[in-house]
């Protein structure tokens, strides 16, 4: 069994320890949590595991066999802009991976020169190649991961991607290699939900070892088995998923602060003692001085994360907030809005959610004034103070200093109370303590940098905040505070998020675009609509009988008409035959050796036969209440 050994491992950055002698050992099949607050240096020990920094001193600190292979998303994806996609994810080590590389790469030029004798030998010695090395299944698998993640275009240079689309090339590139160990850097931002839900699914049965830092609490729910918590310089293990985390951190502060309380105790007992003035004449009493000493040296050891406050005063916000009528709006030909309408009340809890590309940023830039409605109006009360955090961060000079850039937004912040504080004050409170006020921002992490952007926005005391993505960056420290003060928030919050868990917190209903203008509106959690949506693919027979009961209840009609008694006798049948229908055309995709166009035709056929699928349930769900 493969496994990676830390010893002692020690890392500094500037004034502030990273981590401090840390050692622990990545076993196979092992799936990691990595948690800590912003700053605490959950990037920089991925970034030392994979090998681009090295930790303090010459010493070696880590260790692992020589045919061990680390594949590394890190959260800035760096790719070469002129290689094409297909260049890009089979670039890996694994000697199957480049044989697939170079089948997809004839492939890909028979298709664009089928009559070309060249193109065709090409393709005979990469096929050939593929049979020697056995190498079906490793190109069936990455067929796989392309297609789940949404990447289609295999000829398209990378540097014609967006972000997103680059941080989806990544992932795909370290999974379809199959390191022995996967670090991965926030894998879930820029996947919607299917992808998120393949992912967790794909995960669970790697092979290797995984270590992940995210802040998608669901996804850490469903996929670690261990957690690492950084803090302080300290690196803390816990059993166990995220939930089984919080419990145990919890019991491991209230041990600490028992041990401190009791230490604290003794120590004013001894310090009584001590001032009595005794001579250190015998063995005993020398023995109990450096104890003494020894208890003194050690007292106020505990050290506990601060906690983000949030507390600021808002304008006062009338009832008239934003309104669309009749919004309509296309980019590049594709339609983002369509004769829309929404209206925006105060105190209104709006989540937006659904596909990468279809508009959802766009939505909030229109409310924002930053872009205009192709036709339609925008209406935005009198009294609305809007703080837009976007995705980026405004520019931010490097050279200039964190003190510096708060002040120039506020001297003092208002609370909502009335009292005021001090810009110095409300950076201690939001985790920058005094010694890091001159630091310039060049020096800050990307999480920091993202704490600081939102501290600069809330001390301006809006009253509708729109809000792309918050939970990229943010540490989930900051996010849980972050969750609460939004519940309490006087105003409107409307906010873009895959997060399922935030959204679940935060949002009260939902806008969920399905591209081509096409948006749905639901009212409750993400939560109750995923289950809703995964209850209308879900088998009838699996349906609770508790359904089925209130279902009957909230009807008047008493039985079904001839025809639908006799489509009842035999729509089990039909939801049967549909079911092995998907199923086979699944087991089809697994075994697909061929070109990356036919798996995509067979997705095609796998989406018609579950919407066929899902209408028959529905009607099953309709009859069954009479039959």
């Amino acid at each position: 069994m493969k496994e990676l050994k830390v010893n002692d491992l020690s890392k500094t950055y500037g004034e502030k320890v990273l981590f401090d002698q840390i050692s622990f050992i990545i076993h196979e099949r092992d799936r990691i949590g990595l948690i800590g607050v912003n700053g605490t240096g959950k990037t920089s020990l991925l970034n030392v595991l994979a090998g681009l920094q090295s930790g303090d001193g010459d010493k070696q600190h880590i260790f692992y066999p020589s045919d061990y292979r680390i594949g590394y998303l890190s959260q800035e994806t760096v790719l070469d802009p002129e290689q094409t996609v297909l260049e890009a994810v089979f670039q890996g080590e694994n000697e199957q991976v480049r044989v697939v590389r170079r089948y997809e790469q004839a492939l890909l030029e028979l298709e664009n020169a089928s009559q070309s004798t060249k193109a065709q030998n090409k393709y005979a010695v990469a096929q050939e190649a593929m049979n020697e090395n056995d190498a079906w299944n490793t190109d069936t698998n990455a067929k796989i991961i392309l297609q789940k993640l949404g990447i289609s275009t295999l000829d398209k240079k990378v540097g014609n991607l967006s972000g997103g689309q680059q941080k989806r090339v990544g992932l795909a590139q370290v999974l379809i290699d199959e390191p022995d160990f996967l670090l991965l850097d926030e894998p879930t931002n820029h996947l919607d939900y299917d992808a998120i839900e393949w992912l967790e699914d794909y995960l669970n049965h790697y092979r290797g070892a995984l270590l992940m830092v995210t802040h998608d609490r669901y996804f850490l729910d469903h996929v670690t088995n261990r957690i690492f918590e950084l803090s302080f310089g300290n690196l803390y293990e816990y059993q166990g998923n995220y939930e089984s985390y919080v419990a145990e951190k919890a019991e491991r502060q209230r041990l600490e602060a028992e041990q401190e309380e009791k230490r604290k105790q003794l120590y004013k007992k001894e310090l009584a003692w001590m001032r009595t003035g005794p001579k250190a004449r015998g063995t005993k009493q020398q023995a109990r001085i450096n104890r003494f000493e020894d208890l003194k040296e050690n007292l106020n050891q505990v050290q506990t994360d601060e906690q983000v406050e949030l507390d600021f005063a808002t304008k006062r916000l009338g009832k008239k907030v934003l309104e669309i009528k009749d919004g309509s709006y296309q980019i590049n030909q594709q339609t983002i809005l369509d004769h829309f309408d929404l209206l925006i009340q105060s105190k209104e809890r709006l989540g937006i959610t659904g596909e990468n590309g279809a508009g959802k940023s766009t939505l909030l830039n229109i409310l924002a004034g930053r872009q205009s409605l192709d036709s339609g109006e925008l209406i935005v009360g009198e009294t609305v103070r809007i703080a837009y955090y976007t995705q980026q961060n405004e520019a931010m000079d490097e050279d200039k200093r964190i003190i510096t850039y708060l002040q120039e937004a506020a001297e003092e912040v208002t609370q909502s109370d009335g009292t005021t504080t001090s810009v110095p004050e409300m950076l201690e409170q939001f985790l920058f303590p005094r010694f890091m006020h001159g630091t310039k921002i060049g020096k800050l992490s990307g999480g920091e940098r993202r704490r600081l952007y939102l501290l600069k926005l809330l001390i301006g005391q809006p009253n509708v905040l729109l809000l792309d993505e918050p939970t990229n960056d943010l540490d989930i420290d900051t996010l849980t505070i972050l969750e609460d003060y939004l519940q309490t928030f006087p105003g409107a919050v409307i906010t873009v998020s895959h997060d399922r868990y935030f959204l679940d917190k935060v949002a009260e209903k939902l806008l969920i675009f399905n591209g081509n203008g096409a948006i749905d509106r639901y009212m409750g959690s993400i939560a109750d609509y995923r289950q809703e949506k995964a209850a209308a693919t879900a088998s009838p027979k699996a349906k609770p009988a508790a359904q089925k009961t209130a279902a009957k209840t909230t009807t008047k009609k008493k039985k079904l008409t001839y025809e639908e008694q006799k489509e009842w006798e035999t729509i089990e049948d039909d939801i049967d035959s549909l079911e092995k229908n998907v199923a086979d055309l699944k087991e089809a995709m697994n075994q697909q050796s061929d070109n990356y166009t036919k798996l995509q035709e067979l997705q095609q056929d796998v989406d018609q036969k579950e919407e066929e699928l899902t209408k028959k349930m529905e009607r099953w769900e309709y009859l069954s209440q009479y039959a």
